[in-house]
Parts: structure tokens; C-alpha cells; sequence
């Protein structure tokens, strides 16, 4: 049996200095500082010199630090189901072919998503558009569906999709192609960690679309592989997390190479002066479409785990360990950490594995589908599963290491919580002693 002495679930816990009350939360932030003391620097558990955790000649912050813990400790709201958004088209009234058309019926599809509804018409009359939408609208098909008609109607059209992770590049690549069954559209991705030889053998074949992040795009552009005078149409999603993912400089440098006369369309979940800056220099009289969902974040109930630097493992494992715990996504702080504790688990018995940048990328592939179909319940990743990451049935996230800042805490939890269900979230507070 782990022993938890030293950890408690944000309450009192009389006879341990290391727990933690409610209202201790709101404290000054020395409250979660470390102690400042003569003994210099320590080694690792990971082998390498680092500042002890008790001070150093000059004290490096750690992760979340800060946070306010009181910010990681929220009720779940009761799921409730919205109503439906009424909507003014029907599926069979967009002037999609008859083989697409069937492609969506088999997909379940019944009708038009709010923001599929708004935007399909103004993309297929060729328009700009400008959608602020979050996951779970829609989004995707919104302009994959006519997209892909467009293709139809003309197979000398050309598509540059960009987006800021290789996992959301992969799952908008097999959503497009979900709908193309019988329908003659080439797709190929241009993302880093993948076999640059394959990519470029695939992009010389001059596919209908390349799917791609902004480096492995630029890249291949450097090498004259790709050729962005072909493109009339460019697609940018998620440009918030390209932004923060400091991607910026490398979508302008595509942007000014790709013809003016293009069709854009630009898709963020927010909206502040630097995304307002790139969509008055890159579109041209744009539709606009806002689509305000519930955050997936309110059908998560959040709370803090106490728990002593030494025994954070101990902790992690004895929680794994419980029945409720059905599937588990850690996320650490570091590529070393994420793999210390995958190989830790996997030790002890447990179905885990490990996604993070370090990872050559048809192992990342192989892990998620693992995690997708249930032959791993646990994935420790760091935060590069939080931009994307689509696995619907999540059941705990838990902040092993917490997140650089509340944002990025948001994005981490939003992956449990989904649909119907009620999530939990998790996030490990360090105490001093």
C-alpha cells in the first residue's frame, strides 16, 4: 500500500503539516515558496545537477509557480443539454454532390452544426472568413465539407491547411478524409517527426491538399518541395495556439509567399490585438462567425492534491491504482519527467505510455491509437497532448507537474469533461516538508 500521509485532497488534515485548508489558498504566495537555505545544489532523481529545492544562489522558478492554487479547486457544473441551435439550412440544401452527400449521412451527420451552417455557404461563394470557434463546434467540417466540393467540381484547385500541432495535422487529415470516400481527393501532411523522405514523395505527386505545422511547411518550401504559387486557398486553425506555440513568424513568411488573390480561412478560439493584427493583413473583407459554446472545463470538478516533492510518484501510483481512475491522462512538466514516470508505471504493472516531443512520430501514432482503443488507460504526456488531443472518453486528467499558467490549465483539463460526462481533474501542490 502507498503511503499518503503526506497528501490530502484540498482539506484538513489535523497532525499533517503537509495538508491543506480552503482558505490557506488565498495566502501570500510564500505560502508555496521554498525555503531559503545553505545547501547549495543537489543531485536530481533524474541524474543531473539541479538548484536544491531549498534555494539556491539564485532561485529558479518552477512550474505554475505562479498560480494560485485556489484557481485548481472548482465544482463541477450539472451537464446539461443544450438545445439544439436552430439553423437555416439542411444538409441536402448546401449543393453538395450526391456521393459527398452520402459520405456525411454515413458519418451520422443529421444536420448542420451552427458554425458548419453560418460559414459552408460563404466559403463555397469563395469568401474569406474569419470563424472564432473553440472544439466541439464543428469546425473541422465547416470547411473541409465544401472544401472538398470545391475539389470536385475542380481538380486544379489547391490547399494549404496549416495547424500548430502534428496530432491536430493528423486528425484534420482523417477527418477530410472520411468524407472522400469515392471522391478523387489526394491529401498529404507536412509535419515534423514524421520521415521527411515520405513527405516529400507525396508532395511531389501534387496532392489536392497539404496538411501541415508552419516549421515542416516552411521547410519543405526551403528545399522547393512545396510551391506556394500553386495554392489559391489557405487555411489557418487554431491560430491562438500557433501564436503561443511562437509560430508567428513563420505563418507571415508563408502568408507573403502564398498569391494574394486566395481564398483564407482563419480560425482561433479568441481573439486579442496580435490575432486581430493578422486577420486585417492576411484577409480580404471577411465573413465573420462567432460560436460560443459552454466551456468543456465546467463539467470538470477540480481539486488540489497536498503532497510532499518526495513522494509525488507514490501518490500518482496509489491514485492510478484506484477502480474509478478508468483512463488517466498525467501531464508533466518536462520531456525527462514525462518519460520517468511512463517507464515507472509500466514497471509496476500499469498500462501506460508516454507522448511528447522527444518521440519519433510513428510512436506517438502507435501510442494514442493504444490509448484511443483501451490497450494503455493511462498517457503521460507533456503539454503538446493538450493542442488537439481529441479522445472522448477521458475519465481523470491529473497536473502531475502544474501548467506554466491558467490558460494552458484550461487546455489540459478540457481533454476529461466531454459530451455528457462529468470529468475530474487533479493537480499535485507540492509542500515543503
Amino acid at each position: 500500500m502507498y503511503n499518503n500521509r503526506n497528501a490530502s485532497f484540498g482539506r484538513s488534515n489535523r497532525g499533517s503539516q503537509s495538508s491543506g485548508e480552503f482558505r490557506n489558498f488565498n495566502a501570500p504566495r510564500s505560502k508555496f515558496s521554498r525555503p531559503k537555505s545553505n545547501y547549495g545544489t543537489t543531485k536530481s532523481s533524474f541524474g543531473r545537477p539541479t538548484a536544491s529545492r531549498f534555494g539556491s544562489p539564485r532561485k529558479a522558478k518552477r512550474f505554475g509557480d505562479d498560480i494560485n492554487p485556489a484557481l485548481f479547486i472548482k465544482k463541477a457544473c450539472p451537464v446539461v443539454k443544450i438545445e439544439e441551435v436552430e439553423v437555416k439550412h439542411q444538409l441536402n440544401e448546401f449543393g453538395f454532390g450526391e456521393i459527398l452527400l452520402r459520405n456525411i449521412k454515413n458519418k451520422g451527420y443529421l444536420q448542420p452544426t451552427k458554425i458548419q451552417d453560418e460559414i459552408i455557404p460563404s466559403i463555397l461563394e469563395g469568401r474569406d472568413v474569419l470563424g472564432i470557434a473553440n472544439t466541439g463546434t464543428g469546425k473541422t467540417a465547416a470547411y473541409a465539407l465544401p472544401l472538398i466540393e470545391m475539389i470536385a467540381q475542380n481538380p486544379q484547385k489547391r490547399i494549404l491547411i496549416m495547424a500548430p500541432t502534428r496530432e491536430l495535422a493528423m486528425q484534420v487529415k482523417q477527418e477530410i478524409r472520411s468524407f472522400t470516400f469515392d471522391i478523387k481527393v489526394y491529401i498529404s501532411l507536412a509535419i515534423g517527426g514524421a520521415y521527411m523522405r515520405e513527405q516529400v514523395m507525396e508532395i511531389k505527386r501534387d496532392p489536392h491538399i497539404i496538411v501541415g505545422t508552419p516549421g515542416r511547411i516552411k521547410d519543405l518550401a526551403d528545399r522547393r518541395v512545396i510551391k506556394f504559387d500553386k495554392f489559391d486557398t489557405l487555411v489557418l486553425d487554431e491560430v491562438d495556439r500557433m501564436l503561443d506555440m511562437g509560430f508567428i513568424n513563420d505563418i507571415r513568411n508563408i502568408v507573403d509567399r502564398i498569391p494574394p488573390n486566395r481564398q483564407t480561412l482563419f480560425f482561433s478560439a479568441t481573439m486579442d490585438r496580435k490575432i486581430e493584427g493578422l486577420v486585417n493583413s492576411f484577409l480580404n473583407n471577411p465573413v465573420k462567425v462567432s460560436i460560443k459554446t459552454q466551456e468543456s472545463s465546467d463539467h470538470v470538478e477540480q481539486n488540489v492534491v497536498m503532497v510532499n516533492r518526495s513522494n509525488k510518484e507514490n501518490m500518482l501510483m496509489n491514485l492510478l491504482s484506484k477502480s474509478d481512475f478508468k483512463k488517466v491522462l498525467v501531464f508533466g512538466g518536462t520531456k525527462r519527467i514525462v518519460e520517468k514516470i511512463s517507464e515507472d508505471l509500466l514497471e509496476n504493472g500499469f498500462k501506460a505510455g508516454s507522448l511528447h516531443g522527444d518521440k519519433p512520430q510513428h510512436k506517438r501514432q502507435a501510442t494514442l491509437r493504444m490509448f484511443k482503443e483501451n490497450q494503455i488507460n493511462i498517457l503521460v504526456a507533456t503539454d503538446v497532448a493538450a493542442r488537439g488531443l481529441d479522445v472522448k472518453d477521458i475519465t481523470h486528467v491529473i497536473n502531475y507537474d502544474k501548467p506554466n499558467n491558467y490558460e494552458d490549465y484550461i487546455h489540459r483539463i478540457g481533454r476529461t469533461g466531454r459530451g455528457n460526462a462529468v470529468g475530474m481533474a487533479l493537480t499535485f501542490v507540492e509542500t515543503r516538508y
